[in-house]
This record gives structure tokens, C-alpha cells and sequence, in this order.
């Protein structure tokens, strides 16, 4: 369940506020008059939230490129690339 206070809760109870982000590690909703105005959450939780979001970016990147183009490699190949590249050969 989404914790909601009015905005003015910030200014009166910011250590309240700051617990209580800290500790559900949920953001805190916070409105006025009624409607939501701004979101607060730990650095934790927004960090989470960044990196889930750049995960969900790249694999709707991966697929639109597997939509928009027909090359498919084989697992053997995708392996050695990725071998060569963090292991080059010394030559």
C-alpha cells in the first residue's frame, strides 16, 4: 500500500518523512490539496529503480533490433566473441 501525506508533512515531520523512506525503502507520496505533487525515497530505492529501468531499456533495445533485423547468430559465436574480447589473444 502506497504511503501518501500532504506535502506539508515535509517541512513539519522531515525526519519522520526521511524514517519512514529509509526503512520501507518505498517511495512516500506526497500531496496538495489532494493531488500528488512530489515522490520522496531513499537513495537505495531510486538507485533499484534507475537500474531496473536501464535493464528494461536495453532489452527493449535488444528486442526492436531482434524485430528490425533478420542476422541471427549462433550461441558458439556470440561465446567466442565474447571470449576473444575479454581475453585477446597476445600475439
Amino acid at each position: 500500500m502506497p504511503t501518501i501525506r500532504p506535502v506539508s508533512d515535509l517541512r513539519n515531520n522531515f525526519a519522520e518523512i526521511n524514517k519512514l523512506a529509509q526503512s520501507s525503502n518505498e517511495p512516500v507520496f506526497l500531496t496538495k490539496n489532494g493531488v500528488g505533487t512530489l515522490v520522496v525515497m531513499s537513495m537505495d530505492a531510486y538507485e533499484e529503480s534507475a537500474y531496473g529501468n536501464y535493464i528494461y531499456d536495453k532489452l527493449h533495445e535488444a528486442e526492436v533490433e531482434a524485430v528490425t533485423n533478420p542476422e541471427r547468430i549462433s550461441h558458439d559465436d556470440v561465446m567466442e566473441k565474447a571470449r576473444n574480447v575479454l581475453n585477446p589473444s597476445k600475439e
